[in-house]
Protein backbone atom coordinates (compact mmCIF):
# COMPACT_ATOMS: atom_id res chain seq x y z
CA UNK A 1 0.00 0.00 0.00
CA UNK A 2 1.17 2.99 -1.23
CA UNK A 3 1.63 6.18 1.49
CA UNK A 4 -0.97 8.92 0.80
CA UNK A 5 -0.83 10.95 3.78
CA UNK A 6 0.14 13.80 1.42
CA UNK A 7 -3.40 13.41 -0.93
CA UNK A 8 -5.58 16.29 -0.47
CA UNK A 9 -8.18 13.76 1.09
CA UNK A 10 -6.01 12.19 3.79
CA UNK A 11 -4.43 15.19 4.87
CA UNK A 12 -8.53 16.29 5.36
CA UNK A 13 -9.38 13.77 7.42
CA UNK A 14 -6.53 14.34 9.37
CA UNK A 15 -7.48 17.68 9.60
CA UNK A 16 -4.86 19.87 8.21
CA UNK A 17 -4.89 23.36 6.41
CA UNK A 18 -5.73 22.17 2.50
CA UNK A 19 -5.90 24.67 -0.16
CA UNK A 20 -9.16 23.75 -1.03
CA UNK A 21 -12.18 21.03 -0.62
CA UNK A 22 -11.49 17.75 -1.38
CA UNK A 23 -14.67 16.21 -2.71
CA UNK A 24 -16.03 12.59 -3.56
CA UNK A 25 -19.58 11.22 -4.32
CA UNK A 26 -21.35 8.71 -2.35
CA UNK A 27 -22.07 5.65 -5.28
CA UNK A 28 -19.96 7.56 -7.32
CA UNK A 29 -20.20 4.22 -9.28
CA UNK A 30 -23.73 3.17 -10.40
CA UNK A 31 -27.16 3.23 -12.66
CA UNK A 32 -26.63 7.30 -13.58
CA UNK A 33 -23.63 6.01 -16.14
CA UNK A 34 -24.35 4.82 -19.17
CA UNK A 35 -20.82 2.68 -19.03
CA UNK A 36 -21.92 1.13 -15.96
CA UNK A 37 -25.24 0.32 -17.49
CA UNK A 38 -23.53 -1.27 -20.17
CA UNK A 39 -21.43 -3.53 -18.07
CA UNK A 40 -24.96 -4.69 -16.54
CA UNK A 41 -26.54 -5.69 -19.33
CA UNK A 42 -23.77 -8.40 -20.18
CA UNK A 43 -23.55 -9.44 -16.00
CA UNK A 44 -26.07 -9.58 -12.99
CA UNK A 45 -25.32 -7.10 -9.87
CA UNK A 46 -23.50 -10.09 -7.39
CA UNK A 47 -21.32 -11.37 -10.44
CA UNK A 48 -19.88 -7.59 -11.08
CA UNK A 49 -19.31 -7.50 -7.25
CA UNK A 50 -17.25 -10.93 -7.08
CA UNK A 51 -15.79 -10.24 -10.63
CA UNK A 52 -12.49 -8.25 -8.86
CA UNK A 53 -11.14 -6.56 -12.66
CA UNK A 54 -14.69 -5.61 -13.50
CA UNK A 55 -15.13 -4.09 -9.85
CA UNK A 56 -11.54 -2.67 -10.25
CA UNK A 57 -12.65 -1.35 -13.65
CA UNK A 58 -16.14 0.72 -12.43
CA UNK A 59 -14.09 1.64 -9.65
CA UNK A 60 -11.54 2.95 -11.53
CA UNK A 61 -14.01 4.41 -14.94
CA UNK A 62 -15.65 6.62 -11.68
CA UNK A 63 -13.28 8.50 -9.93
CA UNK A 64 -11.30 8.85 -13.52
CA UNK A 65 -14.80 10.84 -14.91
CA UNK A 66 -15.66 12.63 -12.21
CA UNK A 67 -12.22 13.22 -11.26
CA UNK A 68 -12.72 13.30 -7.51
CA UNK A 69 -10.19 13.15 -4.89
CA UNK A 70 -10.99 9.76 -3.38
CA UNK A 71 -12.57 6.37 -4.90
CA UNK A 72 -14.24 4.08 -2.87
CA UNK A 73 -13.87 0.22 -4.27
CA UNK A 74 -16.94 -1.09 -6.31
CA UNK A 75 -18.68 -3.71 -3.86
CA UNK A 76 -22.32 -4.19 -2.08
CA UNK A 77 -22.77 -3.71 2.03
CA UNK A 78 -24.50 -7.23 2.07
CA UNK A 79 -22.03 -9.13 0.59
CA UNK A 80 -20.87 -10.91 3.88
CA UNK A 81 -24.12 -12.09 4.49
CA UNK A 82 -24.34 -14.95 1.63
CA UNK A 83 -21.13 -16.58 3.15
CA UNK A 84 -23.41 -16.30 6.61
CA UNK A 85 -25.66 -18.53 5.01
CA UNK A 86 -28.56 -15.88 5.02
CA UNK A 87 -29.36 -16.65 0.58
CA UNK A 88 -29.12 -13.21 -0.70
CA UNK A 89 -30.09 -12.32 -3.82
CA UNK A 90 -31.01 -9.53 -5.53
CA UNK A 91 -34.60 -9.40 -7.23
CA UNK A 92 -34.85 -7.46 -10.38
CA UNK A 93 -37.04 -4.20 -9.31
CA UNK A 94 -37.51 -5.33 -5.27
CA UNK A 95 -33.87 -5.12 -4.21
CA UNK A 96 -31.96 -7.66 -2.30
CA UNK A 97 -33.88 -10.48 -0.48
CA UNK A 98 -32.63 -12.75 2.17
CA UNK A 99 -33.90 -15.96 1.61
CA UNK A 100 -33.31 -17.11 5.43
CA UNK A 101 -33.93 -14.70 7.73
CA UNK A 102 -33.26 -14.60 11.10
CA UNK A 103 -36.67 -14.44 13.45
CA UNK A 104 -35.66 -16.89 16.37
CA UNK A 105 -33.11 -19.12 18.53
CA UNK A 106 -33.02 -21.76 16.00
CA UNK A 107 -32.66 -19.17 12.81
CA UNK A 108 -29.94 -17.42 14.50
CA UNK A 109 -27.91 -20.97 15.26
CA UNK A 110 -28.11 -21.59 11.59
CA UNK A 111 -25.71 -18.65 10.39
CA UNK A 112 -22.56 -20.40 10.16
CA UNK A 113 -18.99 -18.76 10.39
CA UNK A 114 -16.92 -18.21 7.55
CA UNK A 115 -13.42 -16.27 6.75
CA UNK A 116 -13.37 -12.89 4.56
CA UNK A 117 -10.02 -14.27 3.07
CA UNK A 118 -11.50 -17.35 1.63
CA UNK A 119 -14.99 -15.88 0.61
CA UNK A 120 -14.77 -12.32 0.08
CA UNK A 121 -11.47 -12.43 -1.68
CA UNK A 122 -12.68 -11.23 -4.25
CA UNK A 123 -13.36 -7.57 -2.82
CA UNK A 124 -9.42 -7.49 -1.44
CA UNK A 125 -8.54 -8.52 -5.38
CA UNK A 126 -10.38 -5.51 -6.46
CA UNK A 127 -8.79 -3.36 -3.90
CA UNK A 128 -5.37 -4.82 -5.07
CA UNK A 129 -5.84 -4.38 -8.69
CA UNK A 130 -7.22 -0.68 -8.45
CA UNK A 131 -4.02 0.38 -5.83
CA UNK A 132 -1.56 -1.08 -8.92
CA UNK A 133 -3.28 0.65 -11.26
CA UNK A 134 -3.87 4.46 -9.49
CA UNK A 135 -1.52 4.25 -7.27
CA UNK A 136 -1.80 7.76 -6.07
CA UNK A 137 -5.57 7.80 -5.51
CA UNK A 138 -7.06 7.28 -1.79
CA UNK A 139 -9.32 4.29 -2.33
CA UNK A 140 -11.90 3.63 0.49
CA UNK A 141 -13.10 0.25 1.45
CA UNK A 142 -15.89 -0.03 3.40
CA UNK A 143 -18.65 -2.23 5.32
CA UNK A 144 -22.02 -2.35 6.43
CA UNK A 145 -22.04 -1.61 10.07
CA UNK A 146 -23.74 -4.79 12.45
CA UNK A 147 -27.35 -2.85 13.09
CA UNK A 148 -27.79 -2.16 9.26
CA UNK A 149 -26.47 -5.58 8.62
CA UNK A 150 -28.86 -7.22 11.26
CA UNK A 151 -32.16 -5.29 9.72
CA UNK A 152 -31.81 -6.68 6.37
CA UNK A 153 -31.27 -10.08 8.05
CA UNK A 154 -34.15 -9.52 10.89
CA UNK A 155 -36.27 -8.39 7.71
CA UNK A 156 -35.49 -10.46 5.11
CA UNK A 157 -34.88 -7.63 2.49
CA UNK A 158 -35.53 -3.90 2.55
CA UNK A 159 -38.25 -1.98 4.94
CA UNK A 160 -39.10 1.53 5.47
CA UNK A 161 -40.13 1.02 9.43
CA UNK A 162 -37.71 -1.74 10.93
CA UNK A 163 -40.84 -3.63 12.61
CA UNK A 164 -39.81 -6.50 12.63
CA UNK A 165 -35.90 -5.63 13.32
CA UNK A 166 -37.15 -3.47 16.28
CA UNK A 167 -39.51 -6.03 18.21
CA UNK A 168 -36.81 -8.17 17.72
CA UNK A 169 -34.40 -6.44 19.72
CA UNK A 170 -37.47 -5.38 22.49
CA UNK A 171 -38.48 -8.86 22.57
CA UNK A 172 -35.16 -10.84 22.43
CA UNK A 173 -32.41 -8.60 23.17
CA UNK A 174 -30.57 -11.49 24.22
CA UNK A 175 -30.28 -12.80 20.68
CA UNK A 176 -30.36 -9.72 19.11
CA UNK A 177 -27.23 -8.77 21.35
CA UNK A 178 -25.60 -12.27 20.03
CA UNK A 179 -26.09 -11.17 16.47
CA UNK A 180 -24.67 -7.97 16.76
CA UNK A 181 -21.40 -9.59 18.86
CA UNK A 182 -21.30 -11.66 15.84
CA UNK A 183 -21.65 -9.19 13.01
CA UNK A 184 -18.91 -7.05 14.77
CA UNK A 185 -16.55 -9.39 14.27
CA UNK A 186 -17.22 -10.20 10.88
CA UNK A 187 -16.91 -6.65 10.13
CA UNK A 188 -13.51 -6.42 11.90
CA UNK A 189 -12.53 -9.22 9.92
CA UNK A 190 -13.80 -7.59 6.29
CA UNK A 191 -12.28 -4.27 7.23
CA UNK A 192 -8.89 -5.95 7.73
CA UNK A 193 -8.87 -7.70 4.75
CA UNK A 194 -9.26 -5.19 2.97
CA UNK A 195 -6.72 -2.49 4.82
CA UNK A 196 -4.19 -5.75 4.53
CA UNK A 197 -5.08 -5.32 0.39
CA UNK A 198 -4.47 -1.69 0.22
CA UNK A 199 -7.65 0.84 1.33
CA UNK A 200 -6.37 3.76 2.46
CA UNK A 201 -9.72 4.47 4.71
CA UNK A 202 -12.02 2.49 6.02
CA UNK A 203 -15.89 3.38 5.81
CA UNK A 204 -18.69 2.03 8.26
CA UNK A 205 -21.84 2.49 6.85
CA UNK A 206 -24.71 2.15 9.21
CA UNK A 207 -27.66 3.28 6.64
CA UNK A 208 -30.45 2.64 8.32
CA UNK A 209 -29.46 3.39 12.03
CA UNK A 210 -31.42 6.38 11.92
CA UNK A 211 -34.72 4.25 12.41
CA UNK A 212 -33.29 4.03 16.41
CA UNK A 213 -33.80 6.64 18.62
CA UNK A 214 -30.83 7.85 21.13
CA UNK A 215 -31.40 5.39 23.76
CA UNK A 216 -31.49 1.98 21.46
CA UNK A 217 -28.74 3.62 19.20
CA UNK A 218 -26.42 3.77 22.62
CA UNK A 219 -27.36 0.88 24.41
CA UNK A 220 -27.93 -1.57 21.18
CA UNK A 221 -25.23 -0.06 18.56
CA UNK A 222 -22.87 1.98 19.82
CA UNK A 223 -20.60 -0.43 21.77
CA UNK A 224 -20.35 -2.39 18.59
CA UNK A 225 -19.50 0.69 16.17
CA UNK A 226 -17.47 1.63 18.70
CA UNK A 227 -15.24 -1.83 18.71
CA UNK A 228 -15.04 -1.95 14.74
CA UNK A 229 -13.55 1.76 14.83
CA UNK A 230 -11.37 0.96 17.63
CA UNK A 231 -9.98 -1.93 15.35
CA UNK A 232 -9.72 0.53 12.47
CA UNK A 233 -7.71 2.78 14.65
CA UNK A 234 -5.54 0.14 15.65
CA UNK A 235 -4.61 -0.64 12.05
CA UNK A 236 -3.46 3.20 11.89
CA UNK A 237 -5.44 4.39 9.06
CA UNK A 238 -8.71 7.00 8.63
CA UNK A 239 -12.16 5.77 9.77
CA UNK A 240 -15.53 7.41 8.53
CA UNK A 241 -18.91 6.90 10.20
CA UNK A 242 -22.09 7.27 8.03
CA UNK A 243 -25.99 6.81 8.99
CA UNK A 244 -28.66 8.51 7.46
CA UNK A 245 -31.72 10.18 9.12
CA UNK A 246 -29.12 10.51 12.22
CA UNK A 247 -29.05 13.84 12.94
CA UNK A 248 -30.11 13.56 16.65
CA UNK A 249 -27.62 11.37 17.50
CA UNK A 250 -24.19 12.40 15.83
CA UNK A 251 -22.54 13.08 19.31
CA UNK A 252 -23.16 9.71 19.64
CA UNK A 253 -21.98 8.29 16.49
CA UNK A 254 -18.52 10.89 17.38
CA UNK A 255 -18.12 8.89 20.85
CA UNK A 256 -16.94 5.80 18.75
CA UNK A 257 -13.64 8.00 17.62
CA UNK A 258 -14.49 7.67 13.92
CA UNK A 259 -11.80 10.19 12.39
CA UNK A 260 -15.01 11.50 10.41
CA UNK A 261 -18.36 11.12 10.61
CA UNK A 262 -20.93 11.57 7.75
CA UNK A 263 -23.68 13.80 7.77
CA UNK A 264 -26.93 13.56 5.82
CA UNK A 265 -28.34 16.49 3.85
CA UNK A 266 -31.44 16.27 6.43
CA UNK A 267 -28.83 18.72 8.99
CA UNK A 268 -27.05 22.15 8.27
CA UNK A 269 -23.42 21.33 8.78
CA UNK A 270 -22.52 23.96 11.11
CA UNK A 271 -24.98 22.39 14.04
CA UNK A 272 -24.26 19.19 12.98
CA UNK A 273 -20.28 20.09 13.41
CA UNK A 274 -20.42 21.39 16.38
CA UNK A 275 -22.42 18.46 17.57
CA UNK A 276 -19.62 16.15 16.20
CA UNK A 277 -17.54 18.06 17.92
CA UNK A 278 -14.74 20.39 16.05
CA UNK A 279 -11.77 17.74 16.66
CA UNK A 280 -13.58 15.38 14.26
CA UNK A 281 -13.57 15.68 9.90
CA UNK A 282 -16.39 15.66 8.55
CA UNK A 283 -18.18 14.38 5.45
CA UNK A 284 -21.17 15.73 3.61
CA UNK A 285 -24.08 17.01 2.41
CA UNK A 286 -25.53 18.12 -0.18
CA UNK A 287 -29.36 16.78 -1.06
CA UNK A 288 -28.70 14.29 -3.79
CA UNK A 289 -31.66 15.28 -5.49
CA UNK A 290 -29.86 18.92 -6.16
CA UNK A 291 -27.97 17.41 -9.19
CA UNK A 292 -31.31 17.02 -11.17
CA UNK A 293 -31.65 20.62 -10.67
CA UNK A 294 -30.79 23.45 -13.41
CA UNK A 295 -27.31 24.71 -12.39
CA UNK A 296 -27.90 28.12 -10.69
CA UNK A 297 -29.61 25.99 -7.74
CA UNK A 298 -26.41 23.62 -7.66
CA UNK A 299 -24.25 26.19 -7.40
CA UNK A 300 -26.66 27.90 -4.49
CA UNK A 301 -26.80 25.11 -2.52
CA UNK A 302 -23.00 24.36 -2.96
CA UNK A 303 -22.40 27.23 -1.78
CA UNK A 304 -24.45 27.11 1.31
CA UNK A 305 -22.53 23.73 2.38
CA UNK A 306 -19.57 25.32 2.01
CA UNK A 307 -20.56 28.33 4.19
CA UNK A 308 -22.03 26.10 6.84
CA UNK A 309 -18.61 24.59 6.69
CA UNK A 310 -16.82 27.94 7.93
CA UNK A 311 -13.74 26.18 5.54
CA UNK A 312 -12.73 24.78 8.41
CA UNK A 313 -9.83 22.48 8.32
CA UNK A 314 -11.62 18.63 7.72
CA UNK A 315 -14.76 19.12 5.33
CA UNK A 316 -14.88 16.65 2.82
CA UNK A 317 -17.65 17.65 0.35
CA UNK A 318 -20.19 14.95 -0.68
CA UNK A 319 -23.68 14.23 -1.19
CA UNK A 320 -25.63 13.63 1.49
CA UNK A 321 -26.64 9.88 0.27
CA UNK A 322 -25.78 8.07 -2.92
CA UNK A 323 -26.42 9.80 -6.10
CA UNK A 324 -29.56 9.19 -7.43
CA UNK A 325 -30.13 6.97 -10.68
CA UNK A 326 -31.83 9.38 -12.39
CA UNK A 327 -28.91 11.77 -12.06
CA UNK A 328 -26.78 13.06 -15.35
CA UNK A 329 -22.82 12.44 -15.33
CA UNK A 330 -22.16 15.66 -16.33
CA UNK A 331 -23.97 17.21 -13.83
CA UNK A 332 -22.46 15.23 -11.46
CA UNK A 333 -18.89 16.42 -12.97
CA UNK A 334 -19.77 20.23 -13.21
CA UNK A 335 -20.74 19.24 -9.01
CA UNK A 336 -17.22 18.50 -8.75
CA UNK A 337 -15.65 21.23 -10.81
CA UNK A 338 -17.32 23.55 -9.17
CA UNK A 339 -16.41 22.33 -5.43
CA UNK A 340 -12.80 22.46 -6.35
CA UNK A 341 -13.18 26.18 -7.68
CA UNK A 342 -15.43 27.98 -5.10
CA UNK A 343 -13.49 25.94 -2.46
CA UNK A 344 -10.56 27.49 -3.80
CA UNK A 345 -11.48 30.81 -4.12
CA UNK A 346 -12.87 31.00 -0.34
CA UNK A 347 -9.54 30.10 0.91
CA UNK A 348 -7.87 32.21 -1.36
CA UNK A 349 -10.09 35.52 -0.09
CA UNK A 350 -9.64 33.75 3.80
CA UNK A 351 -5.95 33.98 3.11
CA UNK A 352 -6.25 37.50 1.62
CA UNK A 353 -7.70 39.08 4.23
CA UNK A 354 -5.26 37.63 7.05
CA UNK A 355 -7.36 34.61 8.29
CA UNK A 356 -5.03 31.81 6.75
CA UNK A 357 -5.65 28.81 4.79
CA UNK A 358 -8.56 25.48 5.98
Amino acid sequence: MGNLDDSLFIRTLNRQKTERTPIWLLRQAGRYQPEYRAIREKVDFLTLCKTPQLAAQVTTFACDQLETDAAIIFADILLPLEPLGAGLRFAKGDGPVIDHPVADEASLARLVDFSCDEHLHFVAEAIEIFVRERPRMPLIGFAGAPFTLASYLIEGGSSRSFDKTKTFMYRRPDLFESLMQRLTLITIDYLQMQQKAGAHCLMLFDSWVGALDRYDFARHVEPHATKIIAAVNAMRIPSIYFGTATGGMLDLMSATKATCIGVDWRSDLSQAWRMIGHDRAVQGNLEPLTLLADKDVIVDKVQAVLDQSQMRPGHIFNLGHGIMKETDPDKARYLVDLVKELSTRKIEELSRSGQGAR
